[in-house]
């Protein structure tokens, strides 16, 4: 094991990235050999932590070694401890041995992170090579609990994005109210009347409309928005209430 790593203690990420029709999980491919058996599967992106790090310097070294990016929304949300979670599937041992992992019980503290990952984002999102975005509803299977944790990860998404407006970090710096719905719809898996849903949002005073519209579109072009968190400092309710 490499020196300078806490052997029982690791930070797991689950990085959200929506394209405008889907929500997408970012995973790493595993790939690896056992008395000539293939394997091959997927996990998250994670790491043991380093004996000079805490835990969200941990998770941004994570992020930003898989995608390139610094300082983008960072959420600690459970942390995951039971004795049995990496023995789960014979073929993790099997892993855990070829890396010459000495503990078998790691406790794992996890993220998740949400990032816009449509054509309009800027170029510095860099995927690195063993990782690749799968939409969340067709990931039935990873590693050890990773599916378990990635769960938690979309409960905990889904109660945010209830109170807070965290989901203008899955969208582009402006954007128009129809991708805006369209992000919640998936997201909370359900379906808004158009007029209900902007009737919603009328009172978001941090939803600043511009003097712009979409260009290069097919179809007419839509008002462009953007969020003030600014004007959301000043104005936010304690209790804001998006609820279906």
């Amino acid at each position: 094991m490499e020196e300078g790593l806490i052997p029982n203690v690791s930070v797991d990420c689950v990085v959200f990235g929506f394209d405008f029709t889907t929500l997408n999980v970012l995973l790493i491919e595993r790939n690896f050999t056992v008395d000539g058996v293939v394997y091959d599967d997927l996990k998250l992106p994670g790491d043991l932590m380093r004996l000079d790090e805490d835990l969200d310097t941990a998770a941004g070294r994570i992020l930003k070694e898989n995608t390139g990016l610094s300082n983008i929304y960072l959420n600690q949300f459970k942390s995951f401890g039971s004795p049995d979670r990496l023995k789960k599937k014979p073929r993790d041992m099997k892993w855990l041995l070829q890396i010459d992992h000495p503990e078998e019980h790691v406790i794992t503290i996890a993220y998740y992170s949400l990032i816009d990952i449509s054509a309009q984002h800027n170029s510095d999102l860099i995927i690195s090579d063993n990782a690749r975005w799968c939409p969340v509803h067709e990931v039935t299977d990873l590693v050890m609990d990773h599916m378990d944790i990635v769960q938690c990860a979309l409960e905990h998404l889904r109660i945010e994005l209830l109170n807070k407006p965290i989901g203008f970090e899955l969208l582009p710096d402006k954007f128009t109210l129809s991708q805006m719905q369209k992000l919640y719809e998936v997201i909370l898996e359900t379906t808004f009347d158009k007029r209900n849903f902007r009737k919603k949002i009328s009172s978001m005073k941090y939803l600043i409309p511009l003097n712009e519209k979409q260009v290069g579109v097919a179809h007419k072009p839509a008002r462009l928005y953007i969020f003030s968190r600014e004007v959301y400092t000043k104005t936010k309710k304690d209790n804001f209430d998006f609820s279906v």
